[in-house]
């Protein structure tokens, strides 16, 4: 039985909770997998930024693959590759291998099943209306981080970290399995011909994205590290994730509804508005007592974004060639995200804190606000030079 296409929004929740829900529990893991690998936090550092890296690499290939074979196919492949990651680290022994299965799988599994194979679904079938169904989907991202999470760290100590590892992958090809036997097969009409679509005109939106990247999985991923650094249990500090993805999701349920009055470029401002504030709170002084007021406000602000500027750059996208033609957004978003990851690594490990990195944020986020300041005003006001260049504008600036 298949899924009727107005219902696909359910199901790109239930990828994106498995997909993001299995990425982002991987800073919850990594305290107890030194403990009981006897892996370095370098090497598990090292392994985060390669896998992120692979991931970015990946987005040339899967943006064709969506165009050649369907959203249905890449994504299911990506979901079932991600859970084989983790029944692979269930059984690994050396560092290599860690490294390797994280890298490797993961960061592949994580390329095929994540946004863009989702904006991808969803989009070719419901076009330039694909806004309020991406961001209910991507309520997903959320679930997966509020569950993932919050189960790890009540698993780790009654079955410990390798069955932990292995439960994740069982239940994530389980939901994989569904997924298959539910989503409809996407038409693709000449998937092999013409080329990927110019996203030249949306070049601020995209830095911008790459800006927020930059931060986002940092933040998410090192704030367990950095909060146990801060005098926290790895049980407190493992939920501080579980309580950003639950502000997330209701965050995102309040898009959904906001997104019927306003444009996404006006809500997305007022996101990085509060994401400046969380980043700020996150280095003042008062430290560790304000994490958890960090990570509501980091979380309501961060994860949001991500599908509100996939629904600026889909827009008026021919729905053949959309996995090619965003693809370079998630290029910059991987690659911004593994080279933050990199960088906040060489600040700590020069400084034994995240808070210069937090403070490098704070910096990229308010260049992102500036950069989605708004011009067509400015614009707008300009005399017209020549019969019609007032219209010009006007059809220009509200693209």
């Amino acid at each position: 039985m298949t899924m009727r296409r107005e219902h696909l929004a359910w199901a790109g929740l239930a990828a994106m909770t498995v997909s993001f829900g299995l990425n982002f529990s991987m800073g919850v893991f990594f305290a107890p997998t030194a403990a009981s690998y006897g892996v370095s936090a370098t090497a598990l550092a090292v392994a985060a930024a390669l896998g992120t890296t692979v991931t970015g690499l990946a987005q040339p290939f899967v943006g064709r693959l969506l165009d050649r074979v369907g959203a249905r196919a890449v994504l299911v492949g990506g979901l079932a590759l991600i859970s084989g990651s983790y029944l692979l680290l269930s059984m690994v022994r050396g560092t290599w291998q860690f490294v390797a299965a994280y890298m490797v799988l993961g960061g592949l599994g994580f390329a095929a099943s994540s946004t863009l194979a989702v904006t991808t679904l969803i989009g070719r079938a419901l076009g330039d209306r694909v806004g309020p169904a991406l961001t209910r989907a991507a309520i997903g991202i959320n679930l997966g981080q509020l569950i993932g999470p919050w189960a790890a760290t009540a698993l780790f100590d009654p079955i410990g970290v390798r069955a932990t590892y292995a439960l994740f992958g069982a239940v994530g090809l389980a939901v994989t399995g569904i997924l298959w036997a539910v989503l409809p097969g996407d038409q693709v009409s000449s998937p092999v011909a013409g080329q990927a679509e110019s996203l030249s005109g949306r070049a601020r939106v995209l830095v911008s994205f790459g800006l927020h990247s930059a931060t986002l999985y940092v933040v998410i991923l090192m704030l367990p590290r950095h909060a146990i650094e801060e005098g926290w249990s790895v049980v407190a500090a493992g939920r501080l994730v579980a309580l950003a993805a639950l502000a997330a999701g209701l965050t995102a349920l309040v898009m959904v509804r906001l997104q019927r009055q306003f444009r996404p470029e006006s809500l997305l401002r007022g996101l990085y508005l509060v994401r400046i504030a969380a980043l700020a709170l996150a280095i003042s002084p008062l430290g560790s007592a304000a994490l958890g007021v960090v990570a509501v406000l980091f979380g309501a602000a961060s994860f949001p974004i991500i599908p509100l500027t996939m629904a600026v750059l889909s827009r008026g996208l021919d729905p053949a060639r959309m996995g090619r033609t965003l693809s370079p957004a998630w290029v910059i978003h991987q690659l911004a995200a593994a080279a933050g990851l990199a960088v906040a690594s060489l600040i700590h490990s020069q400084t034994d804190s995240y808070r210069g990195y937090f403070a490098l944020g704070l910096g990229f986020s308010v260049a992102a606000l500036l950069l989605l300041a708004p011009a067509r005003a400015t614009a707008a006001a300009l005399p017209p030079r020549f019969p019609g260049e007032h219209e010009a504008r006007v059809a220009h600036y509200s693209r």
